[in-house]
């Protein structure tokens, strides 16, 4: 009887320790599983607009532009108004980064080709060059057909001061490299108020741009993107 006693005794004390530990864990588990089955989106785009909610970059607004497109149209930065929208330096006969980002930028386009809240504008640094004529074979070659795609050009020494000072994006003429013109290969993404925006870094400080060179950044643009549009600028302040 003492030995049953003692079975009993073992047995209960198991019971009793498997409770304390593993139940807890059980019931956190399922509350767990009940938020991912029912929040996880919202909890992913609140983490996604927070991020983009500290990314406001200073007071660094897109200055005045008055140019042409593809189509032989004057387009300013007021056509852009209302709509978020991502802005390149490229020039047409770059034998570089410049295919690549186009490339990029079409996955952007087809994200949101039924979007009319979107817009991206591709400035020539090679407007000599680069006549609406050229513009639209290059944006029919590549099949740029969003209506709110801007190819644009005009005075050459507007679009490089617009780059240089206006977004910070660094472009310039170099008549020792393959092209005849250097320039980096980012991305600005621009809220409905005309203000550069973007994600924060680990360190919580903005990356400012987006590598249009590379998948992942095209990825996180795409999400900016998309919380921008679904959100007033005044609520992402």
């Amino acid at each position: 009887m003492k030995k049953a006693n003692y079975s009993y005794i073992g047995i209960s004390f198991v019971i009793l320790i498997f409770g304390i530990i593993f139940i807890p864990k059980i019931i956190n588990r399922i509350n767990n599983n009940e938020i991912v089955d029912e929040d996880r989106h919202n909890l992913e785009r609140k983490s996604l607009q927070k991020q983009v909610e500290l990314a406001r970059i200073g007071n660094k607004t897109v200055p005045d532009f008055s140019l042409v497109n593809q189509e032989g149209d004057t387009i300013t930065n007021a056509y852009y108004d209302d709509k978020v929208y991502v802005a390149e330096f490229f020039f047409t006969t770059c034998p570089s980064i410049c295919p690549i980002m186009t490339t990029n930028m079409l996955k952007v386009q087809e994200a949101f080709k039924e979007d009319s809240d979107f817009g991206i504008a591709s400035f020539s640094i090679d407007p000599t060059y680069d006549t609406p004529q050229v513009l639209k074979q290059y944006a029919d070659g590549y099949g740029a057909t969003h209506p709110h795609w801007n190819f644009l050009t005009g005075e050459k020494s507007k679009i490089h001061a617009l780059a240089n000072e206006g977004f910070n994006i660094y472009a310039a003429q170099n008549e020792e490299v393959d092209g005849g013109f250097e320039h980096q290969g980012y991305f600005a993404l621009i809220d409905k108020e005309g203000n550069i925006r973007s994600r924060v870094d680990k360190n919580g400080n903005p990356i400012i741009y987006y590598d249009g060179l590379e998948d992942e950044s095209i990825e996180m643009l795409i999400e900016d993107i998309q919380i921008l549009l679904e959100n007033d600028s005044s609520e992402t302040n």
